[in-house]
């Protein structure tokens, strides 16, 4: 466990598109750094959210520990579309596999891991076989027999059994479900899929569930093919609502998965000298700015529907053109020996029309108000010359120089 990560975190929106058409919607839950040591998917427990307590809980807990990690509403749940009362056991794994695919192609990479709670838990087992990146996976009281989720159904079995279709009462919420539901749920094979899993397993499961049986733990882990490994969760109730339980189960996952994860699927190539590189996160503007040394964030403001996790990208240009501006003129006061305590660059970006400029774009200009301070005993001759050299800091010179630009394929 990395402690200085402690539960530190970013969270952005991160949409995709189901098997079926449908839009699913997740949060992506980010290291506070934005590059992720690995990637995780998490499945909800039956008739849960995204935002259950272990959804919320272990996903922002395995994040501070650096693993970037999709939560999502499954189909029909939540914020995504679709119909709950058709989208069965087997819509949850499709929903999976979805998910993996867009990790893959628009997130910070293809999951290695898999984390489920109670019934999504089968779900992973059952994802495991169509998703090639995945390394570990982690089950957090989940069921042996997938059918045992029919007893949240109570008398709306038989009704739904009977009549096609019927509205039930699960956890106290009142549901439709379909026969359809009910069918994908019976005779699923988790006793071949477990003994054909091939990766690394994490059995967690509270003594004390008063929703899914101990007893179900033990058959799941009787069942499954080795390595495998089995943790019995000490004041954990089967939703994890008990003050610090998510964490505590995320932080056994992540030095559980650790040695089962390759690291170095997603780590991108060393920067050299000068090089940026710019990427996407997975959030609608926020972008990782990564040199050779160090990284940060850029992003958009809420107010244009970003997340504002960083400086814009013209906060960063200014920023630029400032910093050189004050290194410029500290570098020349040393040189000089002058008494220079402070200088301090106070900059705003704006766009001015101008009817006599005949090489502007319809008219207007970009212009860079600079207002330059300086701290020290200094003399009215000294603090004209370091004005004066400000313009000659090099991101100066090159704002204002003619600059081509290359776009180029990677």
């Amino acid at each position: 466990m990395r402690k200085e990560n402690a539960m530190q975190n970013r969270s952005v929106r991160f949409q995709f598109e189901g098997k079926g058409g449908q839009k699913l919607d997740g949060r992506l839950e980010l290291p506070l750094s934005g590059k992720p040591r690995a990637v995780a998917l998490f499945a909800h427990c039956f008739t849960c959210t995204k935002s259950s307590h272990g959804a919320t809980r272990i996903s922002a807990a395995l994040a501070a520990e650096g693993i970037a990690t999709l939560r999502f509403d499954f189909t029909g749940l939540g914020g995504s579309g679709g119909e709950f009362a058709n989208a069965g056991f087997a819509a949850n794994v499709d929903d999976l596999v979805a998910a993996a695919d867009a990790l893959a192609k628009d997130g910070p990479g293809a999951p290695q891991l898999l984390v489920g709670h109670s019934l999504g838990g089968a779900a992973v087992i059952a994802a495991a076989g169509q998703i090639d990146s995945v390394k570990a996976i982690a089950t957090v009281g989940a069921p042996f027999e997938v059918e045992h989720v029919l007893l949240q159904l109570g008398d709306g079995l038989k009704k739904v059994e009977e009549d096609g279709e019927a509205e039930v009462q699960i956890g106290g919420r009142p549901f439709r479900v379909a026969k359809s539901f009910i069918d994908q749920t019976r005779n699923q094979p988790q006793d071949e899929r477990l003994a054909k899993l091939g990766r690394p397993l994490l059995v967690m499961h509270a003594p004390d569930d008063d929703i899914v049986p101990f007893a179900e733990a033990e058959a799941l882990f009787a069942a499954a093919s080795q390595p495998k490994s089995f943790t019995a969760l000490g004041h954990a109730d089967h939703l994890l609502t008990r003050e610090g339980a998510g964490q505590r189960v995320a932080a056994q996952i992540a030095a559980w998965a650790t040695p089962w994860l390759d690291f170095a699927d997603i780590d991108k190539p060393e920067l050299e000298g000068s090089l940026v590189r710019v990427s996407g996160t997975g959030g609608k503007f926020t972008q990782l700015v990564e040199t050779a040394d160090h990284e940060l964030l850029a992003d958009e403001p809420a107010s244009v529907k970003g997340d504002n996790l960083g400086p814009t990208p013209y906060d960063l240009l200014l920023a630029a053109l400032g910093s050189c501006t004050s290194m410029t003129i500290k570098m020349y006061a040393d040189r000089k020996g002058w008494k220079l305590e402070q200088a301090q660059v106070l900059l705003e970006h704006s766009r001015e029309h101008r009817a006599d400029c005949e090489d502007c774009n319809n008219g207007q200009i970009d212009v860079i108000d600079r207002v330059i301070s300086l701290d020290g005993d200094l003399d009215e001759e000294q603090r004209a010359k370091l004005i004066d050299i400000a313009d000659r800091c090099p991101v100066h010179r090159t704002l204002t120089n003619h600059i081509e630009i290359n776009s180029l394929p990677g």
